[in-house]
């Protein structure tokens, strides 16, 4: 059980080596991912794949800090979850009707309890999510998928993230995904 990995909401693409989860389609286990308790032993998996899938569950608050819960539940120590979404600026996020919550990497970061902590004794107005919820997340990686209209905007500047970053903040449509992984702290 020590190589465990899961691709959750795999819909079409399935992964060697991985048990393929989805509500629909022909995945080797049919789950719905809003659904607890998930259908694997505490501390049992290694690795999980959410690729284009966390930004449609939980609408409800309670049901995406549930589905948060139990990845970490299910998560050994040190395994990592690998997610990728649609940057929330992106007419992608906006145009799938699908799309119930937009997922950043700063609301990622919010179950961290090693963040919490530095938070609460600086008095920062954060919400303290691990705390509360008993997960620990490190957000270990990030790194982001400019647009299309980034290559033609700046075509001198493709690779500078630090100016794709800031452009970020005042214009839309110019990061097309963001690719984060979590790693559980237990």
């Amino acid at each position: 059980m020590a190589d465990l990995r899961l691709n959750l909401g795999c819909g079409a693409k399935q992964l060697a080596g991985y048990i393929n989860v989805d509500r629909f389609g022909t995945p080797d286990v049919r789950f719905d991912l809003e659904t607890f308790p998930y259908p694997w032993e505490d501390n049992s998996v290694s690795e999980i794949e959410l690729h284009h899938v966390l930004e449609h569950l939980g609408q409800q608050t309670d049901v995406y800090l549930k589905i948060i819960q139990e990845l970490y539940r299910v998560c050994q120590p040190k395994a990592t979850v690998h997610i990728t979404v649609p940057h929330h600026r992106s007419d992608r996020f906006f145009h799938d009707p699908t799309h119930v919550r937009p997922i950043t990497p700063v609301g990622l970061s919010m179950f961290s309890k090693r963040l919490n902590r530095e938070w609460q004794e600086s008095g920062k107005a954060f919400t303290l999510l691990a705390l509360y919820l008993d997960v620990d997340f490190e957000l270990t990686h990030c790194s982001y998928t400019p647009s299309e209209v980034w290559v033609e905007r700046y075509p001198n500047h493709v690779s500078d993230e630090k100016l794709l970053l800031k452009e970020s903040e005042v214009y839309s449509n110019l990061i097309r995904d963001v690719d984060m992984v979590l790693t559980a702290i237990k």
